[in-house]
C-alpha cells in the first residue's frame, strides 16, 4: 500500500473500529453534556465531538475507499469528498467543517468555551452521525 498525500491506506475491516469510537466519543460528549452545568467550560465536550466526527468521517473514508485522513483535520473534508464523491450532501460536508473549525480554539487557546455553543455543536454531531450511521448501513 502506497500513501497517497495526507491520506494513509488501511485494511477492510479498519472502519469498524473507527466506528466503534465514532459512537464512544460521541456517548462521551453526550455525558458530558448531561453532567455539565452553566459554569462548567465546554471546551472538553467541543474536544469529544471533534473526537467523534473525525472518527465517524474515518469511517467512512475507510469503508468507501480504503484510506483514511492523516495529520491535517483541515483536509479531512476533501479526503470525504474523494470518497464518497456526490454522495456526501453539501449540508453534512458544512457540519463536519463547522465541527472541525473548532479544534484550534478548544483545544489550543486559552478562551474558556460556552456550554450553549457547545450544545448546539453536539445537535450538528448528531445530526452528522445519524447520516454517517445510514451511509455506513449501505
Amino acid at each position: 500500500m502506497t500513501r497517497k498525500g495526507g491520506q494513509k491506506p488501511v485494511d477492510d475491516t479498519f472502519w469498524k473500529g473507527r466506528l466503534r469510537k465514532a459512537r464512544a466519543f460521541h456517548s462521551a460528549a453526550q455525558t458530558l453534556s448531561t453532567l455539565a452545568d452553566g459554569a462548567d467550560a465546554a471546551d472538553p465536550i467541543v474536544s469529544e465531538i471533534l473526537l467523534a466526527a473525525i472518527a465517524y468521517a474515518d469511517a467512512l473514508t475507510a469503508k468507501s475507499d480504503g484510506t483514511v485522513n492523516q495529520k491535517d483535520h483541515q483536509a479531512i473534508g476533501q479526503a470525504l469528498r474523494a470518497a464518497l464523491g456526490n454522495r456526501l450532501p453539501a449540508a453534512q460536508m458544512k457540519r463536519l467543517m463547522d465541527i472541525v473549525r473548532e479544534k484550534n480554539a478548544a483545544e489550543y487557546s486559552a478562551r474558556v468555551g460556552d456550554l450553549k455553543p457547545a450544545r448546539r455543536l453536539l445537535e450538528q454531531l448528531g445530526t452528522f452521525a445519524t447520516w454517517a450511521e445510514e451511509e455506513l448501513a449501505r
